[in-house]
């Protein structure tokens, strides 16, 4: 299936490399000329996000209201019936018959793919559990194609907790789209990528490479892209404390070992994983990736709606 109306965003997989740049053109269209009059009006995206949120939620809903478009919903379970004992599926039927598209996320893996097919209208995976994050790898493609003008040909490196870190997983599918010439996968043994991820990134023709130090690679590096452990995934707290601090990238690494031209993303939040002084360099790409999120997701609304 190809394009975008009416369709649901589930998986990085579930799209094409010729969607993916369809949809970053209207990007780039929406980030330099912006959005003419109010092509949504009257539209009412629901939001219904079981887990905390800031960057997505927010650039979602900033996204809809510039396009003209209301929004309803809700950023805690606490917050709605579900509370009260109510069913996934029926908080889902619920807001499918209020709204016209919903953007979900929540802490169990398929969540989004069980409101798709509960929902007769549109539903955007906006994060299911470890799994996907799609319009996160959306984001970090289009990224990489503000920055460098395409993926094609850099040397990408993917630091941290790549086993249960789902915009980690949904960026090296992503990746699978692309030629990339070579994609280190950085991490402690234990956070290795999950099969799964690397049996579609291999079949798929991704060159990629797992390594546990980062210092070995950084300086083949045009992208470093770096995502945080994720402490409200790893089931055991004992796991959590064996790796917790076990990479960090710093600003003498980078100065001593990197490429002048490296360009470090992050999908955010960061904790202790980047030094802070990296923040105010010109290798710090993460801000302006955060900043690029609101023309992305407006175009991608576009596309499903308008």
């Amino acid at each position: 299936m190809s394009g975008f109306k009416g369709r649901d965003v589930i998986s990085i997989l579930d799209f094409t490399r010729g969607d993916l740049e369809e949809l970053f053109d209207l990007a780039d269209e929406v980030r330099l000329k912006g959005v003419k009059g109010r092509p949504l009006e009257g539209r009412i995206m629901a939001l219904a996000f079981f887990e905390p949120s800031t960057r997505t939620r927010l650039s979602f809903e900033a996204a809809m209201k510039r396009l003209g478009g209301e929004t309803i919903g809700f950023t805690s379970e606490e917050a709605t019936s579900v509370a009260k004992g109510e069913s996934f599926v029926d908080t889902i039927r619920m807001l499918d018959s209020y709204s016209d598209i919903i953007v979900v996320r929540h802490r169990y893996d398929g969540a989004a793919r069980l409101a798709a097919e509960v929902a007769e209208n549109p539903v955007i995976n906006a994060g299911d559990g470890k799994q996907h994050h799609p319009t996160q790898a959306m984001l970090d493609i289009y990224t990489i194609r503000v920055l460098e003008g395409g993926v094609d040909g850099l040397t990408i490196g993917v630091l941290g907790d790549l086993k249960y870190g789902r915009a980690a997983s949904s960026f090296i599918l992503a990746l699978t789209h692309y030629k990339p010439k070579q994609v280190y996968l950085i991490s402690p043994p234990q956070l290795r990528a999950r099969r799964e991820v690397l049996e579609e990134a291999r079949n798929r023709g991704l060159n990629y490479r797992e390594v546990e130090n980062l210092e070995d690679v950084i300086h083949e590096l045009d992208i470093l892209y770096v995502t945080r452990i994720q402490k409200e995934r790893i089931p055991d707290p004992e796991e959590y404390e064996r790796v917790k601090g076990s990479y960090r990238v710093t600003l003498e690494m980078i100065e001593r070992k990197a490429k002048k031209s490296l360009k470090i993303l992050h999908p955010l939040p960061k904790v202790d994983e980047i030094d802070p002084r990296v923040d105010t360099t010109h290798y710090a790409a993460y801000y302006t990736q955060a900043k690029l999120g609101i023309p992305l997701r407006t175009a991608l609304l576009l596309k499903i709606l308008a």
